[in-house]
């Protein structure tokens, strides 16, 4: 009984001895071993490792061929910001160092590499792939808000490219960065909670400065109105003459400059004017309760002609209504400009045409007439007023005697 127990205690001290030096590992030792086991698996595997890096050598030159191939073709498609200079833009960007560990990591396992030495190949390749589909990314997202925008020289495009550049850099990296650490096998639910709570934060202190500049954006986009446009906003008529990141600057007709933010403008009903291809001018004419039922049956091919002479196209004339001093006629004619002072030049021109053919034709324009009559107490009429016929006549019968 006593041997065993001492067999035993002799045994679990053997057991902590040999345990322990494998508790504390030497660096060093480990190292070697590592260097030792590459040199048996180099000088094992010889064959192999020299037909990969040639194969390796031969796949990096081959896509460095067709990324020079098509970046040439790309850069060599005339204009901008089109999709083919979209691609050349992300070419452009493919590093050579993504196409070396791209032909590493695709003939590494014919080698039959150590665990080590292929685990170490991964995590570049993964890293180096996640960093450059970011930047692909990037360049994409870039170039189509560029070609939406469709004016390489907007003024206000940019100003705001800076900061879409860096929102976009910020987001697309902070996802790779995720990825890579979620592939290395981190545990990322923290991260992406922090990050979605700091993203709220940062939303909700700047959210008026936000909301100015995704309207200005909005109106790059969409352009409702550009810079030189005439446009009616609100009870206001002006001219664009500026579009900035948070307010937009508009010349009145008066000359005054008006400085509206982008959220406010957007919030309300804009009219524009430039987009009129054709302008409709209406004309009101009132002639007097004495014009003649032929005069006014004529009256109305009499206007169509002034219009047609003026080259603009006649749409309609015709009776109105009874006014309370005149017969009134309503004019239509469209002009087709896009220019005010075009359609102000045909306005002013067809209204002249009209008064001078209406002139020489006998009509006159009706203006407003009002009539007086002053009575007695009694309700009878007092003189100066005009008599009728009837009442003249039988004013003289009553003169005469007998």
């Amino acid at each position: 009984m006593t041997f065993s127990i001492l067999a035993a205690a002799q045994t679990a001290a053997t057991k902590t001895a040999t345990a322990a030096p494998a508790a504390t590992s030497d660096p060093i030792a480990d190292i070697r071993a590592w260097w030792d086991s590459s040199i048996g698996w180099m000088n094992s595997h010889w064959l192999q490792i020299g037909i990969a890096i040639a194969a390796g050598l031969a796949i990096y030159f081959l896509l460095s061929m067709i990324r020079g191939f098509a970046l040439k073709r790309a850069q060599a498609t005339p204009g901008e910001f089109t999709l083919t200079h979209i691609v050349g833009r992300v070419i452009h960007k493919t590093k050579s160092f993504v196409l070396a560990i791209v032909a590493i990591r695709l003939v590494a396992g014919y080698a039959q590499p150590p665990v080590v030495i292929l685990q170490v190949i991964q995590l570049v390749f993964t890293v180096a792939v996640v960093l450059q589909v970011a930047i692909w990314a990037r360049e994409v997202i870039l170039g189509l808000i560029q070609r939406r925008a469709s004016d390489g020289h907007n003024e206000t495009l940019s100003n705001a490219m800076g900061i879409i550049r860096l929102l976009i850099s910020v987001a697309l990296f902070a996802i790779a960065a995720i990825v890579i650490l979620d592939n290395m096998g981190v545990n990322v639910t923290g991260l992406v909670a922090g990050l979605g709570i700091g993203g709220i934060a940062i939303g909700l202190a700047a959210q008026g400065i936000f909301s100015d500049l995704f309207a200005s954006l909005s109106i790059i986009f969409d352009r409702p109105f550009r810079v030189g446009e005439t446009i009616k906003y609100d009870t206001s008529t002006a001219t664009v003459e500026r579009i900035g990141l948070k307010s937009t600057r508009l010349r009145s007709l008066n000359g005054e400059l008006l400085v509206i933010s982008n959220t406010n403008l957007l919030g309300k009903e804009i009219t524009n004017f430039a987009h009129l291809h054709r302008r409709r001018i209406t004309f009101t004419i009132g002639v007097i309760y004495q014009t003649t039922p032929t005069m006014l049956r004529d009256l109305p091919a009499l206007l169509e002609e002034q219009v047609v002479a003026g080259g603009h196209e006649f749409i309609r004339s015709s009776f109105l209504t009874f006014g309370p001093s005149s017969l009134d006629f309503e004019l239509l004619f469209d002009v087709f400009s896009d220019e005010f002072d075009v359609v102000a030049a045909a306005r002013t021109d067809v209204g002249i045409r009209v008064f001078d053919a209406m002139a020489r034709a006998g009509y006159e324009f009706a203006y407003p007439t009002q009539t007086t009559f002053t009575a007695a107490p009694d309700g009878t009429m007092i003189m100066p007023y005009a008599e009728s016929p009837k009442s003249k006549a039988a004013a003289a019968k009553a003169a005469k005697p007998g």
